[in-house]
C-alpha cells in the first residue's frame, strides 16, 4: 500500500520544544456548567421546589416586639447617668429574669408548652443602655402581640414583687430596731423619774443619745418606705401593624433557586471530574497528541448544511494530502457512531474523480447508502464536477417561445421504437436502442446490491464489507466502536487511521485508551476530527 508506513510513536506529540501549559480562562470555567446545564437546572429546580414546599407546608411565623425601660430602684431613680448608666442595673441579671421560669410559666398558662414558649421568646439587651427588647414568634399576629406584651408586663410584675418583698423585709427590720430603741427609752425615763441628783445627769445624757438614735431610725425607715419600687415601664408595646411576618415566599423561593443552582454547579464540577469529556480542540490535542484534521459543526439549525459540507470537504482535503492511492483509512471512535462522517468523507473524496469503497461490518450499510445519497444531493455545482454550472434551457412553453413552437411542423409519431424500424434490405444492420442514464436512474436503485457503483460527481462510491474491499482507490472502513470491537484497530494496521472525536460526548479516558491501543498496535493515525452533533 501507498499509505504512510506505521512507525514509532512520537516521543513529543507537541513538538521538539513543547508548548507551555494552557492558561485556564473564565470561559473554561463556565464551559463545564454550560455543558452540564441540564444537571444544574435539575438541581436548581429541586432547590426551588424544596423552598416552595417549606413555605407552603410549614406554618407562617409572625414576630412581635416590645421595649421595656429598666430603672434602678433608689431614692433618686436617675442619679447614675452618662456612661455609667448600664452599671446602675445589672442588665445580664435583668435579662435572665425576663426569660426566667416565672415569666415562661405565666405565658404557658395562657396556652402553650413551656419549651415552645422558651424557644419563641427572645430578649435582647443593647450595649450601654437600660433597655430590654422582647421578641416573640407565634403562629398568628394576635398570638405574637398578646404574648410579647404579656411577657413584658409579667417581667415588670415579677421585678416589682421582688422589690416590694425586699422593701417589706427592710421595713420589718427597721420596725424591730425602733421598737427596741423605744423600749430602752421607756426604761431610761423610769430611771430618770426615780434617780437622785448624782445619777440624774448621766441618765439624762443617755436618754438624749437614745432619742437621737430613734430619730435616725425613723428617718431611715421613712426613706425606705418612700422608695418607688416600680422596676420600669413599657415604652413600646406590640401592635398588629408592627408585626413582621417570617413567611416571605419570594425571598425563600429566590434563596432556594440560588442555593440549588450553586449546588448544581458544584455537582457539575464533581461529575465532570469523574466523567471528563472532550470539550474543545485543545482537549483533543492534549489527550491524543495528534494533529487536527478539521472540525465538523453540528446540524442544529436549518440552513447549516452548506457549512457542514464545506467542513467535510476540508477534512477530505487534509486526508487526501497525507495518503496516496491506493489507500486504506479506518475511521475509529470510542463509543460513538461515525456513519455520517464516513458518508460525508466518501462523497467529498469521490466528487473530484476518485473511486471510494466504503466498508462496514456492523450492519450499517443501508444507513451509509442513505447518507451518501443525501450528501450527494447536497453537493453544489462547484463541488460536483458532474453537475452543470450553466442553467438549463427554458421549456418550450415559457414566455417568448410560443411563436417558435407554432412554426415547427407537427410530425406523426412513428409506431416503431427508435432503431427498430423494419428495413427491406436483408443485409441491413439491426440497431438496438441504447439505455440512457435517465432510463437507468428510473429503474431499480443502482445501490440495491452490495458492491454496485453510486456515481458521485466525477467519481463513484461502492459499498461492501472489509473482507470484500477493493484493491484500488480509497477504502474507508466505518469501524465499529473500539470499546466493544477491535476490528477497527486491526484494519488500521493494514493502512492508517483517523480518530473521530465527538465534542461533549467522547470521554477523555476512552479516547486516551483508544490512542494507547493504536500505539501498541504500531499504528500512527493521520490525526483526529472533532465533530459536534448537538448539545452534550
Amino acid at each position: 500500500m501507498a499509505d504512510a508506513p506505521p512507525g514509532s510513536w512520537p516521543a513529543d506529540a507537541l513538538g521538539a520544544g513543547g508548548t507551555p501549559a494552557r492558561t485556564v480562562t473564565l470561559t473554561d470555567l463556565l464551559r463545564v456548567p454550560l455543558h452540564r446545564i441540564r444537571l444544574v437546572g435539575a438541581v436548581a429546580a429541586v432547590g426551588l421546589l424544596a423552598a416552595l414546599g417549606y413555605v407552603l407546608i410549614m406554618p407562617s411565623a409572625f414576630t412581635a416586639s416590645a421595649v421595656v425601660a429598666v430603672r434602678p430602684v433608689v431614692t433618686d431613680a436617675f442619679t447614675p447617668s452618662g456612661a455609667a448608666a448600664d452599671r446602675a442595673v445589672n442588665m445580664n441579671v435583668e435579662s435572665g429574669i425576663a426569660t426566667g421560669t416565672e415569666v415562661v410559666q405565666r405565658l404557658a398558662d395562657e396556652g402553650g408548652d413551656p419549651s415552645d414558649v422558651r424557644d419563641a421568646l427572645e430578649v435582647e439587651v443593647p450595649t450601654g443602655g437600660q433597655i430590654l427588647r422582647f421578641s416573640y414568634t407565634g403562629r398568628s399576629a394576635n398570638e405574637a402581640v398578646n404574648n410579647v406584651n404579656l411577657a413584658a408586663q409579667t417581667y415588670l410584675d415579677v421585678r416589682r414583687m421582688m422589690y416590694e418583698k425586699q422593701r417589706a423585709e427592710m421595713l420589718k427590720r427597721y420596725d424591730e430596731s425602733v421598737a427596741e430603741v423605744e423600749r430602752q427609752q421607756d426604761l431610761l425615763q423610769r430611771r430618770i423619774a426615780s434617780a437622785r441628783n448624782g445619777s440624774l445627769d448621766a441618765a439624762i445624757a443617755e436618754l438624749g443619745g437614745i432619742n437621737n438614735q430613734l430619730t435616725q431610725l425613723k428617718s431611715s425607715r421613712t426613706e425606705i418606705a418612700a422608695v418607688d419600687v416600680n422596676p420600669g415601664w413599657i415604652t413600646q408595646s406590640a401592635e398588629k401593624v408592627l408585626v413582621s411576618s417570617g413567611g416571605h415566599i419570594l425571598l425563600y423561593a429566590l434563596a432556594g433557586l440560588f442555593g440549588g443552582a450553586l449546588a448544581g454547579v458544584v455537582l457539575a464540577y464533581a461529575w465532570e471530574s469523574a466523567d471528563r469529556r472532550i470539550r474543545s480542540v485543545q482537549d483533543g490535542r492534549d489527550v491524543t497528541g495528534l494533529p487536527l484534521l478539521g472540525t465538523v459543526r453540528g446540524r442544529l439549525f436549518r440552513g447549516r448544511r452548506k457549512a457542514v459540507g464545506a467542513d467535510i470537504r476540508y477534512v477530505a482535503m487534509a486526508i487526501a494530502e497525507q495518503v496516496s492511492e491506493p489507500a486504506r483509512v479506518a475511521l475509529l471512535t470510542t463509543n460513538e457512531d461515525q456513519t455520517a462522517i464516513t458518508a460525508g468523507l466518501a462523497v467529498a473524496l469521490a466528487a473530484p474523480g476518485r473511486e471510494v469503497y466504503v466498508a462496514d461490518d456492523s450492519g450499517r450499510l443501508d444507513k451509509l447508502r442513505a447518507a451518501v445519497l443525501a450528501d450527494r444531493d447536497q453537493l453544489s455545482a462547484a463541488a460536483n464536477p458532474a453537475r452543470p454550472v450553466v442553467p438549463k434551457p427554458r421549456a418550450a412553453g415559457s414566455a417568448g417561445g410560443a411563436d417558435v413552437t407554432d412554426q415547427i411542423p407537427a410530425r406523426r409519431p412513428s409506431p416503431f421504437p427508435v432503431g427498430s424500424y423494419p428495413s427491406t434490405d436483408p443485409d441491413a444492420t439491426l440497431t438496438l436502442p441504447r439505455a440512457s442514464p435517465s432510463t437507468i436512474a428510473s429503474g431499480p436503485s443502482p445501490i440495491g446490491k452490495s458492491g454496485e457503483d453510486v456515481p458521485v460527481g466525477a467519481g463513484k462510491v461502492r459499498f461492501g464489507t472489509w473482507r470484500l474491499r477493493g484493491s484500488s482507490g480509497v477504502v474507508l472502513f466505518n469501524a465499529p466502536p473500539s470499546e466493544a470491537d477491535e476490528r477497527g484497530v486491526a484494519a488500521a494496521r493494514q493502512g492508517t487511521a483517523v480518530v473521530v472525536v465527538e465534542q461533549d460526548k467522547t470521554r477523555q479516558g476512552d479516547l486516551r485508551r483508544l490512542v494507547e491501543r493504536l500505539r501498541a498496535a504500531g499504528v500512527t493515525p493521520l490525526g483526529f476530527v472533532l465533530t459536534r452533533s448537538g448539545r452534550g
